[in-house]
């Protein structure tokens, strides 16, 4: 059993420790925002909750973000006034954390995070494997049901890779029942399905919330299952120092391996180019 920190007890935030609390394999939960009172009343609902959820998650709240270092993973998510912890007022929290000796994971829960994400590692020096960012992997859930209401089946298996809001669908690879999808969907119903992805961007926070507790979960007590979320590449489709989608294997409070998917020609060039665009526009 584990303790996990959320900065942020606005939708996102709130999402996510309810969520994690329903699941019940975290021993507590701390949800931090300078709006204490709010934070509070929030983490006492979620409490209150639980004889008909059926789970008895320890929920505590305050105001002070030092209060996170002894998480094994602090979840950076949307205060109650202030929006999303991002751009240098996120940067200089995570500062803060880091120079207060904390070791754990951080997951960037937010939509608008991935500079953050990328600008700790790059400026701060965070461990690549201790950064992973969840908003995105909504997303693949939302586009397997798309997929799956397309063929009329369940059990679509498929990789989404690139940086938000621009994705690269693995359609090359995908599979249902054993199938391609490919050999299931006509080509412009796929491009149809790929171009409504933006549509989809950015996802709501109960959208959120779902792939963020299972990547927690993954991170702080390891995990047997892929998940497809943010990650720092360290030469993957020869990037370094920016964020993009990929399967992950989690384990010990880190990314345990990054696994580049299989992608045909003109899917891992589109992601190449994407990338290298990204790469360029840090140069300073």
């Amino acid at each position: 059993m584990s303790v996990v920190a959320i900065l942020g007890a606005g939708p996102i935030g709130a999402a996510i420790a309810h969520k994690l609390a329903e699941r019940g394999r975290c021993r507590e939960i701390r949800l931090i925002d300078s709006a204490g009172s709010v934070a509070a009343g929030k983490a006492l609902d979620i409490m209150q909750s639980g004889p008909i959820g059926r789970y008895d998650t320890r929920l505590v709240a305050g105001e002070d973000p030092l209060a996170a270092t002894g998480a094994e993973a602090i979840v950076f998510a949307d205060e109650v006034t202030g929006g999303e912890w991002q751009g240098d007022k996120g940067l200089a929290r995570v500062q803060q954390l880091v120079r207060a000796g904390t070791t754990a994971a951080f997951v960037f829960a937010g939509p608008n995070q991935t500079w953050l994400m990328e600008t700790s590692h790059v400026e701060l020096t965070v461990p690549a494997d201790r950064l992973v960012g969840t908003a995105p992997s909504g997303l693949v859930a939302a586009l397997r049901a798309v997929v799956s209401v397309e063929l009329g089946v369940n059990g679509v298996d498929l990789a989404v890779t690139g940086r938000p809001p621009e994705f690269v669908i693995g359609w090359s690879s995908a599979t249902v029942d054993g199938a391609l999808v490919t050999d299931r969907v006509p080509a412009h119903r796929l491009m149809a399905i790929s171009q409504s992805l933006k549509k989809l961007w950015p996802p709501a926070a109960q959208t959120i919330a779902a792939p963020t507790a299972l990547i927690v979960e993954g991170l702080v007590m390891g995990s047997r299952r892929l998940h497809q979320a943010l990650t720092i590449l360290d030469g993957e489709l020869g990037a370094r120092r920016v964020a993009a989608m990929l399967p992950v294997r989690l384990g010990h409070g880190r990314v345990l391996q990054r696994i580049v998917p299989s992608l045909s020609p003109q899917e891992r060039t589109q992601l190449v180019n994407e990338l290298g665009e990204r790469m360029s526009s840090r140069t300073p």
